[in-house]
């Protein structure tokens, strides 16, 4: 039978301040962290801010949230904005095969990542947009 880990939720101020004093009054981190009900890896996660800061640095929690989400590269970048003013005609799903063709095939961006491109560039509007055929 595997052995199941226990879930602890995200620490709160006071527990990391218990976590600490316990800490520095006993030197043992097994101790500690019993005291404070965190796991061992919340003490060493911590450790370095509170070398850093001390008790001020246990104040906030990092943000978990991405910093550059979905970021696309410069070079793709200026190869779409050159695409589109080369070929003002070629719409996003267009000049997207066009550089996976030109990259052996392989995806280099998905067709919404051209349009934002564009977008970003003043180059792409919804009047862009082909009329429907008999709707």
């Amino acid at each position: 039978m595997e052995k199941k880990r226990t879930y602890f939720p995200p620490t709160t101020t006071q527990q990391r301040y218990l976590l600490f004093k316990t800490w520095e009054e006993s030197g043992n981190v097994t101790q500690a962290c019993a005291k404070a009900g965190v796991c061992r890896q919340t003490f060493y996660t911590w450790k370095p801010r509170f070398e850093e800061a001390g008790y001020a640095g246990l104040d906030e929690a990092q943000s978990h949230a991405p910093k550059n989400p979905n970021r696309i590269d410069k070079r793709v970048a200026e190869q779409v904005i050159r695409l589109r003013s080369e070929q003002p005609d070629w719409g996003k799903h267009r000049i997207a095969d066009e550089l996976s063709k030109r990259n052996s095939w392989v995806a280099v961006v998905s067709p919404n990542t051209v349009r934002r491109i564009l977008q970003d560039a003043g180059l792409w509007s919804s009047a862009d947009r082909p009329a429907k055929k008999n709707s």
